[in-house]
């Protein structure tokens, strides 16, 4: 398991080729990361500022335990966290909960907007 930690580009990079991701730009100067047109699975604040993504609802309490996690802003009723750079976590940890979230994500929609977007 790598202990490398991710930058911001490698975040970017690696949330846009999960299956069917795309980005955008909101609420003055988040990158929003969606699937499926416009179910959000992580924010990115832009010029290194917090990173939240969504985890599972009986994980939720345990990562918000660990140093360097929080609840997330806004969101943490819907089992979000959220992280500041350098994130507290290494590359393969935290592409694995980028991708567990797309996923979390993409088993909310209709079957029919499912196909192609599961890994």
């Amino acid at each position: 398991m790598s202990k490398q930690k991710m930058t911001e580009q490698q975040v970017t990079e690696y949330c846009l080729s999960l299956p069917g991701a795309r980005e955008d730009y909101k609420w003055g100067g988040l990158r929003v990361f969606s699937v499926a047109g416009n179910k959000m699975f992580a924010v990115q604040g832009l010029q290194g500022a917090a990173l939240m993504f969504k985890v599972a609802d009986e994980l939720f309490l345990g990562y918000c335990d660990r140093p360097g996690v929080r609840p997330a802003p806004y969101l943490a009723r819907a089992k979000w966290v959220s992280m500041e750079q350098p994130y507290p976590m290494g590359r393969d940890e935290l592409c694995d909960l980028l991708q567990r979230s797309h996923q979390l994500v993409v088993k909310r929609l209709p079957k029919r907007l499912q196909v192609g977007l599961m890994i």
